[in-house]
């Protein structure tokens, strides 16, 4: 006997549903590569070897990058007061020419750092300084990957065959406003002033964050 037009009907929501669930699980796996416990770490040195492509920018949930493909070095220095990590990360994105919308391949190549401390409550200090509960049984590093990789990218996305010396130049005098400071003076002896320029791709992060 044939099935009735209800039975076919929730046989696809069915097959529907299982499907929605596979690529929730591919989507969490993905992420979960970034995890790692650091419950029980002694305090020495750690290295770890990560690798994804479009899953991974699908899944941040932002919308600068959709397609591209990397490889993250991670040292993880542990000590009994914070964790220092240092992040290395080549590969190549996808990219928007913003003046031939025509897509282009932009190569990464970054190199960061983040330092989180252990405390009693969650903080983030600076761009790169953080306050962890120090019963924190893990950490999940995709977020950092993903702000080093949007940070190394051109202010100006421009395809290569438009790019000229000066548009380098701003480039280069935009990273130069990046501001990492852990207080004190400056060289010349002064105070450090109150208001510092910022590199406006961290405030661009922020917003994608909110």
């Amino acid at each position: 006997m044939l099935p009735g037009k209800n039975s076919l009907h929730i046989f696809f929501i069915k097959l529907k549903d299982i499907t929605f669930a596979l690529l929730l699980t591919e989507k969490v796996k993905e992420l979960s590569k970034y995890n790692i416990d650091i419950y029980g770490l002694e305090d020495k040195q750690y290295d770890y070897d990560m690798e994804s492509g479009d899953a991974f920018f699908e899944e941040m949930e932002q919308d600068l990058i959709e397609h591209g493909h990397f490889k993250t070095h991670v040292v993880l220095n542990k000590s009994a007061t914070m964790i220092q990590l240092r992040f290395q990360t080549k590969g190549s994105v996808t990219l928007t020419c913003d003046r031939s919308l025509e897509e282009f391949e932009e190569p990464i190549d970054s190199d960061g750092r983040i330092i989180l401390k252990f405390g009693d409550h969650n903080e983030e200090l600076t761009e790169e300084i953080e306050i962890i509960g120090r019963n924190t049984n893990r950490i999940n590093l995709a977020r950092y990957v993903f702000d080093f990789i949007a940070l190394s990218l051109p202010v100006k996305k421009l395809h290569p065959s438009l790019r000229t010396e000066d548009d380098d130049f701003e480039d280069d005098e935009e990273e130069g406003t990046l501001v990492y400071t852990s207080g004190g003076e400056t060289e010349e002896g002064g105070e450090r002033e109150e208001e510092e320029k910022v590199d406006p791709r961290w405030e661009a992060l922020k917003k994608l964050k909110k």
